[in-house]
């Protein structure tokens, strides 16, 4: 590999690496399944406060 292709390579892993890390984040953290039985609960009883 000549040097003039490792060096636009590198750049080009560099510049992809920034913008990722700008980019933000599209997953949100893990929720446990507990977590998530309780932010269920918490919807279904303000869903029936809602019908009453």
């Amino acid at each position: 590999m000549n040097r003039k292709k490792k060096l636009t390579q590198i750049h080009k892993k560099r510049v992809k690496a920034v913008a990722a890390k700008n980019s933000g984040k599209k997953k949100s953290g893990y929720v446990s399944k507990a977590e998530r039985a309780k932010l269920e609960a918490a919807a279904q009883a303000e869903e029936q406060e809602q019908t009453e």
